[in-house]
This record gives C-alpha cells, structure tokens and sequence, in this order.
C-alpha cells in the first residue's frame, strides 16, 4: 500500500513552522507495512490543495492530509475534499456538543465559525480529537483511502496512533509489517563510511541500506520485511555483523539515540563523572550534554575559558605556555592536555575533556581555520590529545568539534 502526505498550511511554505508532522507520519506508517511515496506541502489555497490531492490520487492508495481543519476562513481542507468528490459537509453531533460544552465552561460565547471544526464529508467516518476540537476524517472514494488529521502537532499525533492506523490497517490486505535496526556512528564521514559499505550497499535487495547524515553523526537504518520479530532479526543480523566487523570502531549505538545520550549512558553505567573545559565551542558541548535528561547524574559541570586570561586564572595555564614567541599557545596539544587534566581536578569529576582551536573566520596563532584539540583525561589514567582538522563555518567548525570531543570521550570509556 502505497501513501502519500499532504500538509496544508501557507505557514509551512514559508518557513514559519517546521513540518515535523510528516516525519511523525512516515514512521508510523512504516510500522504498519506502508510506504510513504511522496510528501507535498501546500498553502491555503483551495485550488492548489484540489489540485494536490488529484495528483496523490494518481499515485498513491493512501493520502493522508495534516493541517486546514480549524474554525478560520483559510481552513479548507475539508471544503476541498468534499467538491473534489462530489460529497456534502454535515455535522458530527458529539463533536459540536463538545465544542458547545468547551465555551459554555469558559463562560464565553461561541463564535459560529467554530461549528466548522465539527464538520466532515456525509460518507466518512470520524476521528476523535481527544486533546482538541476538529473532529478527523477518514473515508474511503473510489478505491482511495482519505485522511484528515489537524495540523497541530499535539492534536495530530494521538489522534493518528489511537485512531488512523487503526483505521487504515482496518483497509489494508496481509502485508508483512517492517522492522528496523538504526546503527548510530561518529568519528566517521558519510562519504567514508559509504565506501567501506559501497559493495553492501550497492547489492542490497531485503534487507535494504539506507543512510542518512547530519553534522558529526552518520546513521544506516537496516529495514526488512517480517512476520515477526524474530524471523526480522535472523534476516538483520548477518547484514549488521558484516557492518560491525568493518566500520564497528565507530558504531556507538544500535539505536536512535545522540552520541550525547550514549556518553552519558556509559558514564552513568561506569558510576563516573564528567567536566568540560571548553575554548572554541563556547560552551555548546555543555549545552548538548544538558539537553539530556537526567545529565546532572554524570555531568559535574564546566568552564568556558575562551581567553587567555581565563584560561590562566581560573584553569592555571601558565602565560608562557599560552603567549610570547615560541609559546605553543592555546590552540595546542600542550595547552589541551593541561586544560583537561586541570578542569578534572577543580571539579573532582573521574573525566575531564578539553576543547581548544580555531573556529574562525580568520586563523589564530598561525594556525588555520578549523584546527581544533581535544583532550580527554582520566582520574588515575592517562591524558589523551588529538587534533583534528574540522571544515566548514564558523557554527559547523563547533558542533563538529564538540561532536569529536564526544566521541574521542566514548572511545576512552568503552576501551
């Protein structure tokens, strides 16, 4: 079964909201055995959105529409759909009462434009909106199954998982459902990483290969088509463990978790703490390690010692190792591995990691844009430096430091 997404919305268009719907969709939709083909967007223009859903009719059993169900005169979604195919609009009585009940509570009167959201085509059949007021639709025409849902996120989102898979696995033959494994890699580029798996890849039939990549992380989803979990797996594991016994150094999770998320799963796994000194990245390795709920466990903090003077006073680097003629500087192995071992010990965490280089625009010291050193030190262990060459701007020289930091870190607690 083949299904296409349609998100209705000008707001879309233009950049003002992400269109995070259909990658919601296009998930769900995968544990149920449908593909998504296509996924458009279109402005609240009747016109447009007629002509959208007669080309996803073209090509697709499934189309499945977010956005346009709301009480406002740009609304249209369900307006178009009904003239595309010949229905009437009437109204869904349990969902007009809530929407009565909802004003009578708030001691306001109801605007008339409001019963709109209790409308839907005479030949369909209602989802409900538990933690909203537009009703959904669904409805099969001519061979083609039909769905709206609503366009905010926390109204579409359960109304699809309680209600339109149900649905539509309600119309679908015997499909085999599909099953997934995503192998997660840092310290490795996806074009290197392409070619270590360029013969796998090229080859693939079932299980498929599909790669994806943002900056300073590459993942492979692996993806088959199963009765169950367990003939999946003996169809997975085979194509993984070729994978592993090639690239297996930079596979640091078999799940869709952050290289942060790992480290600090193995921190907390290990009962070992960590604190960061931080130049170049100004803080954003502590700011992805903090995003992660439940990091004040392992992470005991950190120092932006983006000067000189701040790396001296409060890091106890010496004047003549970070200035003067012949000094190594602060972009160096030296002043790394001290920032490292130095920030260890000021907090009494078990790791230190240290973050100094150039993130441009210009070089610094004489060193190019993008040089960058990280330090990892170990309570009772060894001090370990490694500089890098990272490319791009400015904002991507940093992630892309911060990400190698992470995982120069990962290495040392899984060794």
């Amino acid at each position: 079964m083949r299904a296409e997404i349609i998100a209705v919305g000008t707001e879309l268009l233009m950049g003002q909201i992400v269109n995070t719907n259909a990658q919601y969709i296009s998930s769900g939709l995968a544990d149920i055995g449908v593909g998504v083909y296509f996924q458009t967007v279109v402005g609240d223009n009747p016109e447009r959105i007629k002509e959208s859903l007669r080309i996803a009719k073209s090509r697709a059993d499934v189309i499945i529409c977010t956005g346009g169900l709301g009480p406002t005169q740009d609304d249209l979604t369900k307006d178009v759909l009904v003239e595309l195919i010949g229905q009437q609009l009437i109204l869904h009585e349990p969902s007009m009462n809530k929407i009565e009940e909802l004003f009578r509570k708030r001691g306001v009167p109801m605007v008339e434009s409001n019963a709109r959201q209790a409308l839907m085509p005479e030949h369909s059949d209602p989802l409900a909106n538990d933690t909203g007021l537009a009703v959904g639709v669904a409805l099969t025409h001519e061979g083609t199954h039909y769905l709206l849902l609503p366009g905010p996120p926390k109204e579409m989102k359960p109304m699809f998982d309680r209600y339109a898979k149900a649905w539509i696995a309600s119309k679908m033959d015997a499909v085999e459902p599909l099953f997934s494994v995503m192998l997660k890699f840092a310290g490795i580029g996806e074009s290197q990483l392409e070619h270590s798996l360029i013969d796998l890849i090229g080859a693939q039939t079932d299980p498929t290969i599909a790669p994806y990549a943002k900056e300073g992380e590459v993942a492979i989803r692996l993806t088959t088509r199963a009765r169950n979990e367990v003939e999946a797996q003996a169809k997975l594991q085979p194509l993984e463990s070729e994978i592993r016994s090639r690239v297996g150094d930079h596979i640091y999770a078999a799940q869709d978790i952050t290289l942060e998320q790992a480290v600090l799963q193995l921190l907390s796994e290990q009962g070992k703490s960590l604190s960061v000194a931080e130049s170049c990245t100004g803080g954003l390795l502590s700011d992805l390690l903090t995003n992660v709920p439940g990091s004040s466990a392992s992470f005991a903090g950190g120092i932006i010692c983006y000067t000189n003077a701040v790396k001296h006073k409060l890091l106890g680097l010496s004047m003549e190792l970070l200035e003067g003629p012949g000094a190594p500087g602060a972009v160096s192995e030296e002043a790394a591995r001290l920032l490292a071992e130095n920030v260890l010990q000021i907090t009494g965490a078990d790791y230190g990691v240290s973050i100094t280089g150039v993130a441009g625009p210009g070089e610094s010291e004489g060193k190019p844009v993008g040089t960058v050193f990280v330090g990892v030190a170990e309570r009772n262990g060894e001090t370990v430096v490694r500089q890098t060459q990272q490319s791009g701007n400015r904002e991507t020289i940093k992630l892309r430091a911060a990400k190698s930091a992470l995982y120069q870190l990962w290495r040392k607690l899984k060794s």
